[in-house]
């Protein structure tokens, strides 16, 4: 734990200007990050008396080694510069919202040739028209059900929009009047786009204007004795009518304004948003963050339009935005605000009228999402603190384990053997920072062996980071340990270069010894080393002959043992993953030379790897992009490999004809053998 004074700037270092501060721990990692309109007022904030400090401000200033700083011309710049450090660095004490689920919208892909309706979440993606977020899938669905009567836009995938136009026959929608058909020229690219370009009219909130028009093309049906007609027309009429009641008008005067509520307390707060267009709520949102500084409701505010318009541009971005409190000072944010939409927003408290009672609304939104947050947590932040002190307590440690890894290995009767390193910091999962390992230096079953090998490169790779970085001027235990990727001075933990206070093994004595001795080998004694047997629950310390045993009711107990089953998990997704391509391995994987696109024209070519082992060189040289050399090679390297036994079927015993596994996927479509699952966390 360093002390604020030493690393303290010397008065008239920092200059008096608008800025960005960042604050390192010792290992060089940015852990916070803020924006000043006087750097030097604003940074001796953080060097008084450590009694009148925020509690959580105080563990940041200890935790913390060095503090920098970038000089800007203007807030605005600052509040930019602030912006993107965060979303860079993602500091452990910066304000963060977490939002307990990805928000689906209502999109349309504008950018394609023949625009599809659907439902995304994540990334926005260019060129895409989006409406919402929704609360819940189910209630795009709905609302898109209704509306394709009148805009029968095309829904389907793009596998089942060219199955439908190699066979010339349209899927279900197309024969009930809700999708257009373009896949069979029932209209054209152009009569498709412009029906997907009323139902963004529609959906962006010009709603009277179709009413309108369908209701005279009714009166004028009627009047032609089109009784048919006249009756499908009243039956739009009607679904745009129920579209339209799902979202009740709350302003009258079809404002498009972003409605934002904050209930706190002094430990959390929670944000909800409302998003009004053309008058009536399109769409909510919420997030909760714990307050790791003595923060105001405005400055809560600025960071979640932070959050919320950080990505966004244009229209996305309303011309109302309507506050509980405004950030002080409120000028920059109204002007980067105005420069991410590209033209003038309204940043303002609503006083009185419709505004306020929606606000109202919204605010008791944020009460009950706040008190619903800490009925499900039941003193989350306390209950973690308590059990990493016990943890320390326990094992007879200096401090609190802020950071704690854990190691696991897997595999199957020895095959596959895999490990997966998971990261818990403050007692919550850092997913980023998860790693998984395959096994390299022997072959076969040996936890033992496998964990010293795992804990060995691990620790290896970050003395080899802290050598770049020169906190590390000794030789290095072995030659040809740093690694391609590790970057210099970024602040981000990149591979293995921020270190633990404890290392957790899954397993008892033995696992916990080859830990101990990897680290012991590499003259790492400052890392503390333990093993959580799964028969007992017990905690096994390196050199002691008993166990430590933790109440039952312990929560120290519980986080090591949160810890050790996500540890399991991850390294047996891992193996499962690599037993899986294992299996779906090809004899043409042995081909020097052969790529994937041509793998998957021979199997296209040919339908079968059996086929195509009983096929000549003459006939393989007729798949295009397959030379005589080549088509030679591949006749050997399948002459070599023993073809798969024949399939049975299992209910009536009969042969089945022979086909290669992993040759081809359902529906007949070639599959080659590629690259794993992408799965959280790196492979090393």
């Amino acid at each position: 734990m360093a002390d604020p004074s030493s690393y303290r700037p010397k008065p008239g270092e920092i200059p008096d200007t608008p800025g960005v501060y960042r604050f390192r721990d010792e290992h060089r990692r940015v852990i916070y990050v803020g924006k000043a309109k006087s750097l030097r007022q604003r940074l001796a904030n953080y060097f008084q008396d450590l009694a009148s400090l925020h509690p959580r401000t105080r563990t940041m200033v200890t935790t913390a080694a060095s503090v920098e700083w970038t000089v800007v011309s203007t807030e605005v710049e600052a509040l930019q510069l602030e912006y993107s450090w965060i979303k860079e660095f993602d500091p452990r004490f910066n304000v963060k919202y977490r939002d307990d689920k990805s928000y689906p919208y209502l999109a349309v892909t504008m950018n394609e040739e023949f625009p599809r309706v659907q439902v995304m979440r994540g990334q926005k993606r260019k060129g895409v028209r989006y409406f919402g977020p929704y609360g819940h899938a189910w209630a795009i669905r709905d609302t898109v059900d209704l509306l394709l009567r009148v805009f029968p836009v095309r829904t389907c995938s793009a596998g089942v929009f060219k199955n439908a136009a190699r066979t010339g026959r349209p899927c279900l929608l197309g024969y009930i009047g809700k999708c257009s058909a373009p896949c069979v020229d029932r209209v054209s690219a152009d009569e498709h786009r412009d029906l997907a370009e009323d139902f963004c009219d529609f959906m962006a909130g010009r709603t009277g204007t179709y009413i309108r028009r369908l209701e005279q093309q009714m009166t004028d049906a009627a009047e032609e004795m089109e009784y048919e007609r006249a009756a499908r027309l009243r039956d739009d009429i009607g679904a745009l009518k129920k579209a339209m009641e799902k979202s009740a008008v709350v302003l009258a005067d079809a404002t498009d304004a972003d409605l934002i509520a904050v209930a706190e307390d002094e430990l959390e707060a929670a944000v909800q948003i409302f998003h009004v267009r053309g008058g009536r709520v399109r769409g909510q949102r919420g997030w909760v963050t714990d307050k790791v500084e003595e923060i105001t409701t405005g400055a809560l505010v600025e960071h979640a339009l932070q959050q919320l318009y950080g990505e966004e541009k244009g229209d996305s971005v309303p011309k109302e935005v309507l506050v509980p409190a405004l950030p002080d000072p409120v000028e920059p944010v109204q002007e980067w605000l105005a420069e991410r939409r590209g033209s003038g927003v309204s940043l303002r408290i609503p006083q009185r009228g419709d505004k306020k009672a929606l606000m109202e609304t919204v605010q008791r939104n944020a009460l009950q999402a706040l008190g619903l947050h800490k009925t499900k947590r039941a003193s989350d932040l306390t209950t973690r603190s308590r059990a990493l002190e016990e943890i320390a307590e326990a094992l007879d440690l200096d401090s609190a384990p802020l950071r704690i890894e854990c190691y696991d290995i897997s595999h199957l009767q020895g095959d596959d053997v895999v490990a997966s390193m998971v990261v818990f910091e403050d007692g919550l999962q850092r997913k980023s920072e998860y790693r998984r390992f395959q096994i390299k230096g022997f072959a076969g079953q040996d936890d033992v062996r496998s964990m010293h090998e795992v804990i060995s490169r691990r620790f290896r790779r970050y003395l080899a980071e802290k050598e770049k970085t020169g906190e590390w001027v000794d030789d290095l235990p072995e030659e040809g340990t740093t690694e391609n990727g590790l970057k210099d001075d970024d602040g981000r933990p990149k591979k293995f270069a921020y270190p633990p206070q404890l290392v957790v093994v899954d397993g008892g004595q033995p696992q916990v010894a080859a830990a101990k001795k990897a680290l012991d080998e590499l003259g790492i004694d400052d890392i503390a080393v333990c093993g959580l047997a799964k028969r007992l629950e017990e905690v096994w310390l390196p050199d002691d002959d008993d166990p430590v045993v933790l109440p039952r009711t312990s929560e120290g107990l519980y986080l090591l043992q949160r810890v050790r089953d996500e540890a399991h998990r991850f390294a047996i997704t891992y193996q499962r993953t690599k037993r899986a391509q294992r299996f779906r391995s090809s004899p043409l994987d042995d081909v020097p030379g052969l790529g994937d696109t041509r793998k998957q024209a021979l199997l296209k070519h040919f339908g079968s790897l059996k086929k195509l082992r009983s096929a000549t060189i003459d006939q393989i040289c007729e798949v295009p992009g397959i030379g005589r050399k080549t088509a030679e090679t591949i006749a050997a390297a399948l002459a070599q490999a023993a073809p798969a036994a024949p399939a049975v079927n299992t209910a009536t015993g009969e042969i089945m004809e022979e086909e290669e596994p992993g040759t081809t996927g359902s529906g007949g479509e070639p599959v080659t053998a590629g690259a794993p699952d992408e799965r959280r966390g790196q492979e090393t």
